[in-house]
């Protein structure tokens, strides 16, 4: 065989590696879910709605990618990113399915349609009502995502607390919710409990990926004060 072809075989094999691993739409959400913070099998099997064998098949071939990686923790394995790369390459996926696809913005708007206080929120206005006080953010995410990243100013709220603490939300500021991302529907379901309670609530289409690349402030637990 030519040796240019070889070479040029054998590098789009390894191309086709990472286009094989995330050819399964439970891999990209699994990605997407370990893009917010390190989980074990049974969480990711959890939340993504898959059984726990299968989440594990599905972090194997990601692992054998190179995409995800693994270490020992007690009786768990928990399960990271490899690389943040990884994050922005599953963002700019998606982005172009945004564009290229038309069935993307048709189930999408089919999702929302009727529900109120789900239009995008301007991330600039949002930032300067904050710092005009006029604006509280909440991260409803689960806590350990919350603290592996939030968008800076954001106080962690996950959906299941949610009606314990709306005391804790004052009645005359505008109270915004984000999650995962844009079709994360944990901020969807959110924003419909406050606006219930006659709450003016509104939802951030952003997570903290889509926030960071930006070039918006992002929070880690290790930078809060102790």
């Amino acid at each position: 065989m030519d040796t240019d072809r070889q070479f040029k075989d054998r590098i789009y094999e390894q191309f086709a590696r990472i286009g094989k691993a995330v050819c399964s739409p439970k891999r990209l959400e699994i990605i997407e879910l370990l893009c917010q913070a390190p989980k074990n099998v049974e969480v990711l099997a959890q939340q993504a709605n898959v059984s726990v064998a299968n989440a594990s098949q599905h972090l194997q071939v990601l692992r054998r990618a190179g995409m995800v990686e693994g270490h020992k923790d007690g009786l768990h394995v928990i399960y990271r990113i490899a690389d943040s790369a990884v994050c922005t390459f599953i963002m700019e996926m998606r982005s172009l399915a945004e564009r290229q696809l038309a069935e993307m913005d048709r189930i999408t708007k089919t999702f929302l349609a009727g529900r109120i206080g789900l239009e995008p929120v301007d991330q600039a206005e949002l930032l300067e009502r904050v710092r005009c006080g006029k604006a509280v953010v909440i991260d409803v995410r689960p806590g350990d995502e919350y603290e592996a990243g939030h968008i800076a100013g954001a106080v962690s709220m996950p959906l299941g607390e949610l009606e314990a603490r709306l005391s804790e939300l004052p009645r005359g500021k505008y109270i915004v919710a984000y999650c995962r991302g844009p079709y994360c529907v944990l901020s969807i379901k959110a924003v419909e409990r406050l606006r219930a309670k006659n709450y003016k609530a509104f939802r951030l289409e952003d997570g903290v990926s889509e926030w960071q690349a930006r070039g918006f402030p992002i929070t880690r637990a290790a930078e809060l004060p102790h």
